[in-house]
């Protein structure tokens, strides 16, 4: 009985979460914003296609290919923005920005793919438990239970409610990722900014 009640709950909680309604199968309290545009985060100067075959230079290339690592603390991104930005002009620096951004994106984009495949995967799951569950309750009210088939049906029912619930729980992490690149994409577009002449 607790089984099934949490899964209740888990089922009813899914519409709450997904944000503003904007893709039913959507299971993030965050609003569902597919793509980040360069210019929601950072406010220096527009790049033009010169500033794009700047951003593919070596030098500014390794650097951003290290920016963008989430496991490089923000206060080393900084130091290493910081020396980079003695010698370069808002060229170079607007140029390490669109490096930066080029390699945030795509992940940041394919996360969030990841995440819609992942919600609904579990609305896939929620249906294929509620069908277990009629068939289990039709097993039942037969003139003659088969015992078996219902013992059996019983366990494939709770094994996947607990894959479900564990996947429920997973959420918040896997929500949390893109959040994560974009606090990384405008904390780097801050530091880079700040150089500007």
């Amino acid at each position: 009985m607790r089984s099934v009640l949490t899964l209740i709950l888990a089922l009813a909680a899914g519409p709450a979460l997904a944000a503003n309604g904007t893709d039913p199968d959507w299971p993030c309290i965050q609003r569902k914003q597919p793509h980040l545009s360069l210019g929601q985060i950072w406010s220096g100067p527009a790049p033009d296609e010169a500033i794009g075959d700047l951003a593919r230079e070596p030098a500014i290339a390794a650097l951003a290919e290290r920016l963008e690592q989430r496991r490089l603390p923000v206060e080393e991104a900084e130091a290493d923005i910081a020396a980079f930005a003695e010698t370069a002009d808002n060229a170079r620096l607007t140029a390490l920005m669109v490096a930066v951004f080029d390699r945030i994106e795509p992940e940041r984009s394919a996360l969030i793919a990841g995440i819609a495949r992942y919600g609904q995967k579990q609305v896939e799951l929620a249906q294929m438990i509620e069908d277990r569950r009629a068939k289990m309750a039709a097993l039942e009210a037969a003139a003659e239970p088969d015992f078996d088939a219902i013992d059996s049906e019983e366990a494939a029912l709770d094994w996947d409610q607990r894959i479900f619930t564990e996947r429920q729980q997973s959420l918040t992490y896997v929500c949390e990722t893109p959040v994560i690149l974009e606090q990384r994409a405008f904390a780097l577009a801050r530091a880079i900014a700040g150089h500007l002449e």
